[in-house]
């Protein structure tokens, strides 16, 4: 069976001078707060100045991807994060929540043309989701490497 491909190394300073939107869920409370610490951490990790990431706490999942929205709207991100946590229940409803929160999260990606890192964890049950937290930090990487390739392809075209 292929192995995927290993995560890519990004160099220290490989977020500096980015700016950063974040939108994350407050449902789930204690996970989404840990996605949000794990992400923080990875982009100052990654050179990411706290002054340049824009915080946007929604509700829930399905309020993440207007969010995202009026943060690409601003002008005033490279890229974005997307943090949540949907765990399922008794009922169609995690369907319904993990279903549009992500295709509203790709909407967003290809009608604005800013990266969106995709950081909702959907899982079974609470134990799924924080053995998960550090989702957040794998957002963080996935959202600076795309917006560098962004600006390289960019950057290439002229």
């Amino acid at each position: 069976m292929a192995q995927p491909p290993a995560a890519r190394e990004l160099p220290r300073d490989a977020g500096r001078g980015l700016r950063v939107g974040i939108a994350v869920s407050r449902f789930n409370a204690q996970i989404c707060a840990r996605l949000l610490e794990s992400c923080q951490r990875a982009l100052g990790e990654l050179g990411v100045l706290p002054a340049d990431v824009v915080l946007a706490e929604v509700p829930g999942a399905l309020e993440i991807p207007p969010a995202l929205q009026w943060l690409a709207q601003s002008g005033r991100c490279d890229a974005l994060v997307a943090l949540g946590a949907v765990i399922r229940g008794d009922t169609y409803h995690f369907e319904v929540v993990s279903n549009e929160s992500a295709r509203g999260v790709m909407e967003v990606q290809l009608e604005t043309g800013l990266p969106v890192a995709n950081g909702i964890l959907t899982t079974e049950n609470e134990a799924q989701a924080l053995a998960r937290v550090e989702k957040g930090a794998e957002a963080a990487r996935v959202a600076v490497e795309m917006a560098r390739l962004r600006a390289a392809l960019t950057e290439r075209s002229r």
